[in-house]
């Protein structure tokens, strides 16, 4: 009994039990290139400028650990939803240092729990606290782009003993950075994801089920449409655009993208294009709630005449990104009388704040 009162503080330190966390993902980073979609150690920088220049994002790998991979980023996903979940239940002061033991994250993240996968979460931290990315993402006007580290501060702790001759981790501890952690607690900040997202073993189709969910989640049974290059842009994948489109032809054949279908889409221009459509319909209203029914099942496609419009009034403007945001704006509204019009109206709005 005097261990157990003896040891009972310090469960304060660990975080709630994992299984019960709904997994989220920060929305902000999910279509920016922040991470490495290969396995293999990067050391090249990724320099990505939003097509309006509005946006700039730069990743330097340190050149011992290089660049965090986009299976890294899994442990950023945990954090986040464990910073949710915090919030969710009303603490005071959520802390930026969190705690959990190895096997229970590894397991909310899909992975196994032995030695290795231990020492791979161990490097995984190591390269997110290494890192130095510098990007306006979060800036405010007229302030500079901010530099920072995923993670302020990595430590293990191990038990005593050994088995098989490797001493075993008993705890594992991350501060995250003052940036993520403001991001993570905004209001809205949050998007959340398929666990099946964890059994995605591809690079690539991990970087594109985050890109999907964060444009086509909320849109309409027509989802949005992205171009080859945009997407390549997005990815700051390394080598050429060719071999991307090459890679990316590849996965829409396969289409197991979770919760999406990703469709080849040939338009008038030359470039092929990715249409994004959730699998899932939505959940049927309830009998008295026909005004929400409606505005939901409306999400036409954009005339040519209003994307002429909008991508002359609107230079550089992400016009099918700015469709998805206004598509979930509707989504429990009364629809507008003329949706072409209405559109025009929010995607001038949304061209002047980022013009700012």
């Amino acid at each position: 009994m005097a261990n157990r009162a003896s040891s009972a503080p310090q469960l304060d330190l660990f975080v709630p039990a994992l299984s019960d966390i709904q997994l989220r993902d920060q929305r902000e980073t999910m279509e920016r290139p922040f991470f490495s979609l290969s396995k293999r150690k990067r050391l090249t920088p990724i320099n990505y400028v939003s097509p309006n220049g509005s946006v700039t994002v730069i990743v330097k790998p340190h050149q011992d650990y290089g660049m965090p991979t986009i299976w890294d980023a899994d442990l950023l996903i945990w954090a986040a939803s464990t910073l949710n979940d915090m919030k969710k239940r009303g603490l005071n002061d959520i802390p930026r240092r969190l705690t959990a033991k190895p096997y229970e994250l590894l397991k909310a993240i899909g992975r196994d729990a032995g030695g290795s996968d231990c020492r791979q979460l161990h490097d995984a931290a190591l390269r997110l606290r290494n890192v130095s990315i510098t990007t306006n993402l979060r800036s405010k006007t007229g302030e500079k782009p901010e530099n920072f580290s995923w993670l302020d501060k990595v430590s293990v702790t191990k038990r005593g003993g050994e088995e098989g001759g490797e001493r075993q981790y008993a705890s594992f501890t991350i501060t995250v950075s003052d940036w993520f952690y403001d991001a993570v607690l905004e209001e809205g900040a949050l998007l959340a994801i398929d666990p099946a997202y964890f059994t995605i073993t591809g690079g690539r189709e991990r970087w594109l089920y985050r890109v999907v969910r964060k444009h086509a989640g909320g849109a309409g049974p027509n989802g949005v449409v992205m171009k080859f290059q945009t997407l390549f842009e997005k990815s700051g994948a390394e080598g050429t655009y060719r071999r991307f489109k090459f890679e990316l032809m590849k996965i829409l054949q396969k289409n197991a993208i979770p919760g999406f279908d990703i469709l080849l889409e040939i338009g008038a221009s030359p470039e092929p294009s990715v249409r994004m459509v959730p699998k899932t319909p939505r959940p049927a209203p309830e009998a008295d709630d026909k005004p929400a029914a409606t505005a939901r099942s409306i999400f036409p496609h954009l005339s040519d005449t209003t994307l002429t419009l909008v991508r002359s009034s609107c230079p550089g403007l992400d016009v099918y990104s700015v469709k998805s945001d206004f598509d979930a704006f509707l989504a429990n509204r009364e629809p507008p009388d003329d949706y072409q019009k209405a559109f025009f109206g929010f995607a001038r709005q949304r061209w002047q704040r980022l013009a700012v």
